[in-house]
């Protein structure tokens, strides 16, 4: 049998590195909350980033993309795996021992309203960072927060309005300022841009693009859109239920996807151009399983049409089909 091997990158360069992450979710019930089951998030996932990378995450709505980014972040526990955090292994680092690499690791929230708080001006919110982490006097927090206001686009005036005088997407510039001000080295985006009008998303891509290129950043993009992924991204992560299926190389990816579940995918994507010619579209068959019990063996047996024997009974390993392009799936094995 195969040994599970790890889609991980040359150690030159690397900033994070997770292996076999799982994380699962406790269903209780009755008056002593008694665990009747688990809900099975993230069912083993491993990647790296470089630095200055963007690794897309994309999937259907409830696969787990979210709680991965979550759970990188250390705001919520694995139920096991290991994450590394440059030398540093942080999987099993408690609340104090993680504070002072937050200043590393920062997130960009999905509802650039709700994420900020009303009562709290646009300069108190980017400042609060600072604030918290003791990075400097109270005259060299608030030269930092205008610089970061310059670099996110507003203006350095603006540091005294509230939340609601700013539009959608300049609130979401001050999430990126927020995230931006300690100086990380890693970004959590968690749907950053899908609650935007489609206008404005791209002119909040091209800044984290520019942002990215500036500072060195690197990025672990949380999305369904396939369109923003694919501008945004240098290597894509499918997830589907829990597992990564598929990861490679953007241009890759895009071109030549390997795994069923991908290829359903991409035939979905609108094209730019409605007279190109494009792929038949494939309809997949019933709906995606609960992670409570997800099928046995490949949780996307039930739906592929490619199924055998074997999918039924064995998970397929992430293996590396050609150099780079990552696919868990017995096709061809």
């Amino acid at each position: 049998m195969n040994e599970p091997l790890s889609p991980t990158l040359n150690r030159n360069n690397l900033l994070l590195e997770v292996s076999e992450l799982f994380k699962y979710f406790p269903i209780k019930e009755g008056l002593f909350s008694r665990t009747i089951g688990q809900v099975r998030a993230v069912d083993g996932v491993t990647f790296s980033i470089r630095r200055g990378e963007t690794l897309g995450l994309v999937g259907e709505s409830g696969c787990g993309k979210s709680t991965v980014g979550r759970t990188v972040l250390k705001l919520m526990n694995p139920t096991s795996g290991k994450i590394k955090l440059g030398d540093r292994d942080i999987t099993h680092l408690n609340r104090a021992q993680m504070r002072p690499l937050r200043r590393e690791m920062q997130l960009i929230f999905q509802d650039p309203f709700s994420s900020l708080n009303p009562r709290m001006t646009a300069g108190a919110i980017v400042g609060e960072p600072l604030a918290l982490h003791d990075a400097g006097s109270r005259t060299q927090s608030r030269e930092r927060v205008i610089e970061v206001f310059e670099r996110v686009g507003l203006r350095p005036e603006q540091v005294a309005d509230f939340p609601h005088q700013f539009s959608g997407g300049q609130r979401q510039r001050i999430g990126i300022a927020r995230a931006l001000v300690l100086g990380p080295s890693l970004i959590v985006g968690d749907e950053p841009v899908s609650a935007l009008d489609v206008s404005i998303q791209a002119q909040v891509i091209n800044l984290l693009m520019k942002l990215q290129d500036e500072f060195d950043l690197a990025y672990l993009f949380i999305a369904h859109d396939l369109a923003v992924v694919k501008h945004i991204s240098h290597r894509v992560a499918v997830m589907y239920l829990g597992r990564i299926v598929e990861l490679a190389d953007k241009a890759a990816l895009f071109r030549s996807p390997l795994h069923p579940y991908t290829k359903a995918l991409l035939s979905a994507v609108p094209l730019p151009n409605p007279a190109a010619k494009r792929k038949e579209r494939i309809v997949l068959a019933g709906d995606v399983p609960s992670p409570i019990t997800p099928p046995s063996g490949c949780h996307f047996h039930e739906r592929c049409p490619y199924v055998m024997e074997r999918c039924k009974s064995e998970p397929p390993i992430l293996l590396e089909k050609t150099s780079g392009h990552w696919v868990a799936c017995h096709l061809d094995n």
